[in-house]
């Protein structure tokens, strides 16, 4: 058994309905201190995601090994998403503290080991150890949010969290053209130290949890092994083409049935059965992966958009896409309003609904029309989606108690994870796709629509054409994750908070 305890109010709902002496003796937290330190945790992950992007020039010039830098990117994602259900299980079972400073920890020596790296496969490998540290550190900040607080101020700290993203969004790339342009591209992870230094030390000093435990538990190490090595097969294989994908895929399938049958048998699963058996999780689960899917489209697709088609520099293409950075968080902030008025199913579907109009929009947008249009629909579109997903993370918290919140939350996070790399390789056909058909005949390489600001016209058309499609398929994904929310979701989520529960 395991509580955090709060100062100054009652305490957070525990791993059983009474609690034991040594738990309600517990030291108080003090939140600031602690939000402090989450949000500073969460930069960190959050910035390893764009600050890299505009040193990759740097990077490659230094260390070679273009045909494979991809992988700076997909390596890192491969890591986060395969062990988000490892952490989440391990963070229900002993705690949320010890796997937060391990995380970080394994996070930092990454970053360390980046710096120093003499090759592009070392930097690549040493990318795999941040990852091995970001699924750490992305499951449990946002479960530690929900145990520091109720229902009614959930979605705020939540939101906050949210607004670490959107800040990275925009400061990551502006800190990695700084750092790589007038220092060197090795101090674009050795400025993570410093910021983890500081979360750790701020968590190890107010972070409290009493963890009493009456059962010795059981790790499934062979499940925890069989879902890494499943799910890195399957992210491997639908974010890397060529004719090694069916091998990688084939592999995921059979390993998947391995592991699931080793699941079945174990005595405390990684994935616990109940994860796809209740309704509410099932639903967020199936809705947040379509998320992760129509996600793709905007921020793979836009900034090509806007400079091919539109004629934009890199960083006014960049701006378009900001914005939606900018709304997401606001709209998530005031999301709260809303679900505790008409709760968490209909704050979703409402979000959901608008933003299939607002996908359908941008199909719909003149071609080579003025760059403001598609920022107004990227700035729709975020406040569309921030009413949407904070509802439904909110949800899954506020219904599952301590024991089972972190799993719970690691679910939806990897549902998200594999959303996305399923709709890279699925967008990135489509585009692919599209492309080779409209220049089929007209000699231009598709090598060549990679962001000149001046390019033929036939390559523009057939850009416009191809980001067309990846919207239409985008908007499908919406109205999936709208379907999802409106016909497997409950009415009412059963809240296990003392707050009154949303309708």
């Amino acid at each position: 058994m395991c509580r955090t305890q709060i100062q100054g109010g009652s305490p957070v709902q525990g791993t059983e309905q009474t609690t034991t002496a040594a738990a309600e003796a517990a030291p108080p937290v003090r939140r600031g201190p602690v939000v402090a330190a989450l949000m500073l945790a969460m930069a960190l992950a959050a910035m390893d995601s764009t600050i890299i992007s505009t040193a990759v020039p740097q990077i490659v010039g230094d260390l070679g090994g273009f045909s494979v830098f991809s992988w700076l990117f997909s390596g890192y994602l491969l890591a986060v998403t395969v062990t988000l259900p490892v952490y989440g299980k391990l963070a229900d079972t002993f705690g949320r503290k010890p796997v937060l400073l391990v995380g970080i920890a394994i996070f930092l020596l990454g970053s360390l080991l980046c710096a120093g790296a003499w090759n592009m496969a070392g930097l690549i490998a040493f990318r795999i150890v941040q990852g091995l540290g970001g699924g750490a550190i992305q499951g449990t900040v946002q479960t530690i949010a929900a145990d520091l607080y109720g229902l009614k101020k959930r979605g705020r700290i939540q939101a906050a969290i949210s607004t670490v993203w959107a800040v990275s969004a925009v400061v990551g790339p502006l800190c990695g053209g700084v750092l790589s342009g007038y220092a060197s591209w090795r101090w674009i992870f050795l400025i993570n130290l410093p910021i983890g230094a500081i979360a750790l030390l701020l968590i190890s000093r107010h972070l409290r949890e009493s963890v009493t435990r009456r059962t010795r538990h059981r790790v499934d190490w062979p499940g925890a092994l069989g879902l890494f090595l499943s799910g890195g097969l399957l992210i491997s294989g639908l974010l890397q083409g060529g004719p090694l994908r069916p091998w990688l895929l084939g592999g995921s399938v059979v390993l998947g049935v391995t592991t699931y049958l080793v699941e079945r048998r174990a005595a405390e699963p990684i994935i616990p059965g109940w994860v796809w058996r209740r309704r509410p999780i099932v639903a967020v689960n199936l809705a947040l992966g379509m998320l992760g899917v129509l996600m793709v489209a905007p921020t793979v697709f836009l900034p090509t958009y806007a400079q091919t088609v539109l004629g934009l520099g890199p960083i006014q293409a960049g701006f378009v896409l900001s914005v939606m950075t900018l709304s997401w968080p606001l709209s998530a902030a005031l999301s709260s309003r809303v679900y505790l008025r008409i709760g968490f199913r209909n704050t979703a579907a409402l979000g959901m609904a608008a933003a299939v109009v607002v996908l359908v929009a941008l199909v719909m947008l003149p071609y080579a029309g003025p760059a403001w249009q598609p920022m107004l629909v990227m700035l729709l579109l975020g406040a569309a989606l921030g009413l949407f997903q904070l509802p439904l993370i909110v949800g899954v918290q506020s219904t599952v108690p301590w024991r089972e919140r972190a799993t719970a939350t690691s679910s939806i996070l990897f549902c998200r994870q594999v959303g996305q790399s399923v709709g890279a390789a699925l967008f990135g056909a489509v585009a692919n796709s599209t492309l080779a058909s409209r220049l089929h005949g007209s000699g231009t390489d598709l090598d060549a629509v990679t962001g000149a600001a001046h390019v033929a016209e036939p390559v523009r058309r057939a850009v416009a054409a191809a980001v067309d499609h990846v919207y239409a398929g985008s908007a499908l994904a919406a109205v999936l994750a709208l379907l999802a929310v409106l016909l497997v979701a409950p009415r009412r989520f059963p809240v296990l908070e003392e707050d009154p529960q949303p309708r």
